[in-house]
């Protein structure tokens, strides 16, 4: 192009660029091009992974299992929940972003040296969603089936996500997603140890985040002090090494009973739930029994808590766990509780016990964690015979503050209830928007202002006739490209058949 039209071309791109933002800042309130991100704080999302890949590990080929980690806990008998959402949300925008905390281990086709041809660890799963699609990234240890090597990857971007017209946008405290179809990627397929292809359709993933309204505060990072920091403001602090011995300030014993028994509560067979009173709290894989009393001397511990668990379901299902006690003597632990049951009803009945060696106060905070746990005989009574004597029960965590400024670890959080769902459709079109998730409000159909007409039609006029120049100039200094090359790459092939189906 010669040098004139070239800088004319340019000159009249260059006006109406200007002219167009000139437009967009004068109708265009600043917050609606880009809002400011609000926090994620607090949620769950719950994913089966994909419920073959169970059924086989399970079953009688593999021969393996699977167990949680991180606070993972199970929904029914395929689905595992996932808790502790952070992250942030884009109201305007309508992109997302929430890690989620726990993780999943399987295991199967053990050898006779002991170890597993299966080996395989799904964790912190990370949905990210914007400009209409998402991905889930999660962390993956695998061993490879044909040659045992171990990988181990981070955030791993191992499934696409559909929306199906949801519209992310609004204003709400939640963003609430179920069933979302997800499909394996090809790095996700390479992180599976080659068990499926690219292009497999994996169990489809909910999830529901809180978010804090835009004009809350920051939290503090400066501990909080504990419920009796007011009362006893003069006892000894952890600053140091802190106090080692004496009364408890607070504690917390966190318990799931056993992850099978919860299955079958809340499953087909008995159709049931559980209820907690008394202050007792849900973490998803466990139950926490707060407000620990008691004392804490040279190893051994005694300590009550307060909170109740009940279980009800079909076929006369009705137990109830309370008044829990933690007694430690010479290493071993043993955890009690009150019983209420058809069939059996006890006081301070000895139900687990676990190992507890070598306790000792760190900065006025004594902690074990997930010590494994086997039922008594009277622990069995109270089951109703469901399980033996000795039976592996769900682990026991306990610990007890006794200084002020002693932190007790912080429950999974699994948000707040979800109130509403936006579930994908094959629809086009945004899908309407649920009380959860509000459309911000706009000046039109699809949530962007119009721009006036006439400014708007000035705008396009220049963006027409300086395209229309520069197409005209370049037809002349070259030819029309010719048909498109025949060898371009086809489609990706379908995916084989899994192994396991």
């Amino acid at each position: 192009m010669p040098a004139r039209p070239r800088a004319l071309a340019t000159a009249m791109c260059t006006a109406t660029a200007v002219l167009v933002a000139a437009v967009l800042t004068a109708v265009l309130p600043a917050g609606a091009a880009h809002a400011a991100s609000r926090t994620v704080q607090g949620g769950r999302l719950d994913w089966g992974i994909r419920a073959s890949f169970q059924s086989y590990v399970t079953g009688p080929i593999a021969n393996g299992s699977y167990s949680l980690t991180g606070g993972a806990a199970t929904v029914g008998a395929s689905t595992f929940r996932f808790p502790s959402a952070t992250g942030s949300y884009d109201g305007t925008a309508g992109s997302f972003t929430a890690s989620f905390t726990g993780g999943v281990h399987f295991v199967g086709h053990r050898t006779t040296s002991g170890t597993y041809q299966l080996d395989l660890t799904i964790s912190r799963p990370t949905v990210r969603i914007s400009g209409g699609g998402g991905t889930l990234y999660v962390d993956v240890v695998s061993r490879a089936k044909d040659t045992g090597r171990v990988t181990t990857s981070s955030q791993v971007p191992f499934a696409t996500l559909s929306l199906g017209g949801i519209d992310m946008r609004g204003d709400g405290n939640a963003v609430v997603l179920n069933n979302l179809p997800a499909t394996l990627t090809s790095q996700g397929a390479q992180s599976f140890a080659g068990y499926y292809t690219a292009g497999t359709a994996l169990d489809p993933v909910s999830l529901s985040a809180d978010v804090r309204p835009a004009a809350a505060a920051v939290p503090s990072s400066t501990p909080k002090a504990s419920k009796s920091a007011s009362a006893k403001a003069g006892s000894t602090t952890g600053s140091g090494g802190g106090k080692q011995d004496g009364a408890i300030e607070d504690g917390a014993v966190d318990w799931g009973v056993r992850r099978t028994y919860r299955e079958y509560v809340t499953g087909d067979i008995a159709r049931g739930k559980w209820t907690l009173t008394s202050g007792a709290e849900d973490g998803g894989a466990l139950f926490r029994f707060p407000d620990g009393e008691g004392t804490f001397e040279d190893g051994s511990l005694r300590a009550t808590f307060k909170g109740a668990v009940r279980f009800t379901g079909d076929h006369g299902l009705d137990l109830t766990l309370s008044g829990l006690r933690v007694v430690v003597d010479d290493g071993t632990g043993t955890l009690y509780a009150d019983v209420r049951g058809d069939g059996f009803t006890g006081t301070k009945v000895p139900l687990v016990t676990f190992t507890a060696k070598h306790l000792k106060a760190r900065n006025g905070l004594v902690k074990l964690t997930e010590a494994p746990a086997e039922l008594t005989a009277r622990g069995a009574r109270a089951f109703g015979g469901t399980y033996p004597t000795g039976t592996a029960m769900d682990p026991v965590s306990v610990a007890v503050a006794l200084t002020d400024d002693a932190e007790l670890p912080a429950l999974p959080d699994l948000g707040s209830t979800p109130t509403g769902t936006a579930t994908p459709t094959p629809a086009a079109s945004p899908a309407p928007s649920t009380s959860a998730e509000p459309v911000a409000s706009s000046s039109d159909d699809d949530g962007v202002p119009v721009l006036p007409v006439a400014l708007a039609a000035a705008a396009a006029v220049l963006v027409a006739a300086a395209v229309t120049f520069t197409v005209r100039r370049r037809r002349r200094a070259r030819p029309e490209p010719g048909p498109a090359d025949a060898s371009d790459p086809a489609e990706p092939a379908g995916p084989a058949t899994p192994v396991d189906d």
